[in-house]
């Protein structure tokens, strides 16, 4: 695996030119790697100072992990081990730097001191006294350690917080025994009285002063001490020291700041007599690094830097030892990262840390011309690298690798910042020109994809259909990447090197795909096949998706090469159309020869075939859509064509669905059934119907009207598409109706032998018993049609029966007048069928139902169910209406006052006169008066007819006569209720002749309904009753009841009207 990763990865395969002065491998020849892992041994060999927290203190688990991370076998790790101890052991080193004191005492006059530190190793085998110790050092440097080995720092004069920040090289043999010793003393020099009484400032000073005199001339002031073990060190320290006393007196005398590393010098390694010691320390870093990206789990991209405390604690160790530089430490991290980088890929985030530390801590003037060369070296050879990754980084940081995006990210912002860096900017020169070096290797890379993908979906049979298909498969790809690039990798170049991936990207490969494309379609001749023009489509879609693309770009003058790709396909667009005609026709056709007409649902009401046809009409709908051809004329025409195909199919649909239907009833010869599939086929084309008028609002006729305005005339999309739709509605409306007239057909002759049988039946019988076999029949055949069909369907097929049934029932009543039991049970029928129809508002509304052959059906069967009575009494009701809209006084009028008493039940009338008679006399004048009956006679028997005297000669007679009648006043409220005034002609020697009649009605009193009588009769009107004459031609109520031979009461009653219309003056 790891050489297969330092292949694949390796800067030759992407064609990058790398300097060749530098070795870019993380591996080392035998001999190499020996020298290195005798200098490692001899570094765990000879560890100094207390180990670390967080490093490993046993030095044989640390042998055993570099033994490892070497690759060293026993028997060479034995070898190797044994020439170490071998080995001259080094010279052991304290590098003491004294930085600063501060809270020292204050021996001068002034109350300050001039402080000065003398420092150096004793070695004795006694321990010093431990720090804790209540028994005080009483020795000082100068009298432990020899003078050559002692080491002074300079005098700060007049502070009690001195900076001295000076290094000492102490040189020591053995850990356990050496200690260090400081001391601080204030340097004294000889001064006279009077100069240091002009520095008095209080009696402190003074003390100073006497003090002084009781010592030594020139004698310097002791001010603490600081004694440390070495074996209690680390390798490095830095930290504050307490200042110790050698008395009680002033115990305490402030702090001292002291840093310290244990190093080595003369160590006899081949490497440090021969190599300088950061090139040592950086090849001991690259082999442990690389070790440690090999050995982590997650795979060398995880890996962020983080080391084993075994590889930390060794590279401390080294570090110390060799005395390197922070600087230098960094820099030599960074060759090492930056090599192993280039070979292993781990994440280039760790590089960042080195670039910061050596921005940080950046002076040329620190380092030779050799290592200037080198790191120069190393920035390119790093840029070089990973411009040659961003080229190639749809490869090397797939998505489907984990934290792909973060790598480039990383590995993004590592090339910004280097190329920052003022390193780079004064080592590198002239500086490049990042964003547009890796604007030049995104363009290149992504050719370099595109022909590799190219390459890749050649298909194997060199056919045209097969081109099409590779094509559209490398489009696809080509998609796919943009998409990419514009979601997840653009923001990334964006935010650090301010370039517009996606744009790079896209514009690149849109004129290559142009040129691909246009290249493959000129090898199609013009009479393509039907195969070939289908895996076209495709292509098509893809070319349509990568063009719609372009509104992610940035504002850009010019056209693209994709601007007119539809173009291309003109001559694949009828091909593509008639597909999708065909595959939709196919499918419609299989969907009703599968279909059993049953409800495919439970609250459905057509069957499975119409799911199938709507998804046909979906699919020619998404062409329609997928297409979407951009020239508006074209557009036009492929939408005519659209329109024609599924208006052709929805024909097609209703001949072969009745043609299903036929066939399936004539298989199982059972009329339930075969009215159940018929109700389906009118469900379903019910259906398809609504499919055909949503197909403008699908298709989006307002949206090509407006495109088509400039080239178009709308009367011309009106006359050819809308004419269609409209033409092909009205067809599916008739066909409906036919299926809904044969459903009809097949109930309107149980109804007309259910009322043939009505018609039939006892007379003896009740109407309402005769009619149950009929409204049974209805209940059940309506109930079942008006659940298994959709509600406007039902009631075209309710409308349908209720003329047939209106029809039957008039043939029923036939033109004789029937008897009266007969109209009686053909009434009763009539009034709970159109109950039935009406179904509470649920089926046929009112208006419907009430149609001029009901109401004339209705009022003749009333009329003859009627009894004689009834008959009478309607004939009275409509002579009183006659009366009250009768306005003319052809005939003369006669002028009453009529007036019911309740008290009495009695009505009162007052015959006043008459006027305008006609003359009915030789002489021209009349001989009148005034006969008064209360009709129908039948409710007043009792009551005899009253006349008042007769006026001679007279054609205004004033009669002004009262009469009285007893009656109850229920009898005045009944229908047809009346005073009849019949005005004569008297004759001595013949029968009286007829001057006119007058119908007054009875519930209309005057005081009927009061509660008691007035006393005055002032208030009650006069009322002028035009004078009528019966019609000669008969009437209808009077011919029934003529035809009522055996009924005594209407024969009197047509005799005695029949005496009347001879004498009518009126005319036929």
């Amino acid at each position: 695996m790891c050489v297969m990763t330092a292949s694949v990865l390796s800067p030759n395969s992407f064609g990058v030119s790398v300097c060749r002065g530098m070795d870019l491998s993380h591996r080392f020849s035998k001999q190499e790697l020996a020298l290195l892992y005798q200098e490692v041994l001899y570094t765990i060999q000879h560890r100094l100072g207390k180990p670390q927290p967080q490093h490993v203190a046993d030095a044989q688990e640390l042998c055993a992990y570099v033994q490892k991370a070497f690759g060293m076998d026993a028997e060479e790790h034995r070898a190797i081990m044994q020439q170490v101890q071998e080995l001259e052991s080094p010279i052991f080193c304290l590098k003491a730097t004294v930085k600063e004191a501060k809270g020292i005492l204050g021996k001068d006059v002034s109350g300050f001191s001039d402080p000065y530190c003398l420092l150096g190793i004793e070695s004795k085998n006694q321990e010093p006294a431990h720090p804790d110790s209540k028994r005080r050092l009483k020795a000082v440097v100068k009298d432990l350690i020899p003078e050559d080995q002692i080491h002074r720092t300079q005098i700060i004069s007049q502070t009690l917080n001195p900076v001295w920040d000076e290094t000492f090289i102490l040189e020591f043999e053995d850990m356990e025994t050496a200690s260090f010793h400081l001391d601080m003393w204030d340097s004294d020099t000889v001064e006279s009285v009077r100069h240091k009484l002009g520095e008095l400032t209080d009696l402190h000073g003074l003390k100073r002063i006497f003090k002084d005199a009781r010592k030594d001339k020139g004698q310097d002031d002791f001010l603490g001490n600081v004694v440390l073990r070495l074996k209690d060190l680390h390798c490095w320290d830095d930290q504050w020291y307490q200042l110790e006393p050698r008395t009680e007196t002033y115990p305490n005398r402030g702090q001292c700041h002291l840093q310290f590393l244990l190093t080595h010098k003369k160590r006899a390694t081949t490497c440090s007599r021969t190599q300088p010691s950061y090139t040592v320390h950086r090849h001991l870093l690259q082999q442990l690094v690389s070790h440690e990206i090999l050995q982590h789990q997650a795979g060398s991209t995880a890996w962020d830097g983080e080391l084993s405390p075994h590889a930390s604690t060794v590279l401390y160790l080294h570090a110390t030892q060799k005395d390197l530089s922070d600087f230098h430490q960094v820099m030599a991290q960074w060759l090492a990262y930056s090599k192993l980088y280039q070979s292993l890929e781990f994440n280039s985030s760790c590089l960042l840390h080195q670039i910061t530390s050596i921005e940080y801590q950046w002076v040329q003037e620190r380092l030779r011309p050799e290592q200037k060369a080198e790191l120069a070296e190393s920035f390119q050879s790093l840029l070089t690298y990973g411009v040659s990754l961003i080229r190639r980084y749809r490869i090397i940081f797939p998505l489907s690798v984990a934290r792909s995006t973060e790598r480039l990210q990383s590995l993004l912002r590592v090339l910004v910042q280097m190329c920052k860096m003022k390193a780079f900017r004064e080592l590198c020169t002239p500086s490049p020109d990042l964003p547009r070096m890796v604007s030049e290797a995104l363009k290149s890379g992504t050719a370099e994809w595109f022909h590799m993908k190219k390459q890749h979906l050649q298909p194997m049979v060199k056919s045209m259909e097969e081109n099409g298909k590779a094509l559209a498969k490398l489009l696809l790809e080509v998609i796919g990447d943009l998409q990419q690039c514009q979601k997840i990798w653009n923001k990334f170049f964006i935010s650090t090197l301010k370039l517009n991936l996606f744009s790079i990207a896209y514009l690149e490969l849109e004129s290559l795909v142009a040129e691909h494309v246009q290249e493959q379609l000129r090898e199609i001749d013009t009479g393509m096949s039907k195969p070939t023009a289908e895996s076209l489509f495709q292509l098509y879609l893809n070319l349509q998706e990568l063009y719609r693309m372009k509104d992610f770009l940035p504002k850009r003058d010019g056209p693209l090469a994709l601007s007119d790709f539809h173009q291309w396909f003109k001559e694949a667009v009828p091909q593509w159309l008639q597909k999708a005609y065909s595959i939709a026709l196919e499918r419609a056709q299989r969907a009703v020869q599968m279909d059993q007409l049953t409800p495919f649902g439970e609250h459905n009401k057509h069957s499975t075939s119409t799911v199938d046809l709507s998804t046909c009409y979906a699919q020619i709908v998404k062409t329609w859509q997928q297409l979407n051809w951009p020239d508006p004329e074209e557009a036009f025409m492929i939408m005519v064509k659209l329109v024609e195909d599924m208006c052709k199919i929805a024909l097609m649909y209703c001949r072969l669905v009745k043609e299903r239907a036929e066939a399936l009833s004539l298989c199982e010869q059972n009329e339930g059934e075969a009215a159940n599939r018929l109700c389906i086929v009118v469900n379903n084309i019910k259906q398809l119907r609504l499919l055909v008028l949503k197909l403008p609002w699908q298709l989006d006729w307002a949206q090509l009207e407006q495109r088509t305005g400039a080239v178009i005339d709308q009367q011309q999309i009106q006359h050819t598409l809308h004419h269609q739709l409209d033409s092909t509605v009205s067809c599916l409306d008739r066909e409906v109706q036919d299926v809904v007239q044969a459903l009809a057909t097949k109930l309107e002759a149980g109804i007309a032998r259910h009322i043939q049988e009505l018609s039939a039946s006892n007379n003896a019988q009740e109407p309402e018993d005769s009619i149950l076999p009929l409204m049974k029949f209805l209940e059940s055949e309506l109930q079942y049609l008006n659940e298994h069909l959709v509600q406007e369907n039902f009631k075209s097929l309710l409308a349908l029966l209720w003329h047939h049934t209106l029809a039957v029932l008039t043939a029923a009543a036939g033109p004789q007048v029937p008897s009266v039991q007969h109209c009686r049970k053909l009434h009763c029928a009539l009034k709970s069928l159109e109950l039935c129809f009406h179904a509470e508002g649920c089926g046929l509304p009112l208006e419907t139902l009430h149609s001029t052959a009901f109401l004339s059906l209705e009022s003749r069967l009333a009329l003859c169910s009627s009894t004689s009575r009834k008959l009478i009494q309607k004939y009275f009701s409509n002579r009183i209406q006659e009366q009250l809209d009768i306005s003319s006084e052809k005939y003369g009028a006669v002028t009453i006052k009529a007036l019911y008493r309740p008290s009495e039940q009695k009505l009162r009338v007052e015959v006043l006169n008459a006027a305008n008679l006609i003359p009915l006399d030789s002489n021209g004048s009349s001989d009148p008066f005034v006969q008064l009956t209360l009709e129908p006679r039948h409710e007043f028997p009792e009551v005899v007819a009253r006349s008042t005297q007769c006026k001679r000669n007279e054609l205004h007679p004033l009669f002004d006569e009262a009469f009285e009648f007893l009656i109850p006043p229920e009898k005045c409220r009944q229908d047809g209720a009346c005073l009849l005034l019949t005005v004569f002609d008297y004759d001595t020697l013949g029968a009286n002749d007829l001057e006119g009649e007058a119908f007054f009605p009875l519930r209309h009193l005057p005081g009927l309904d009061a509660d008691e009588d007035r006393p005055d009769t002032g208030w009650v009107p006069q009322t002028r009753l035009p004078l009528t004459h019966p019609k000669p031609g008969g009437d209808e109520i009077l011919r029934l009841l003529e035809c009522r031979k055996g009924d005594k009461e209407a024969q009197a009653f047509v005799k005695l009207r029949k005496q009347r219309a001879k004498q009518s003056k009126e005319t036929a």
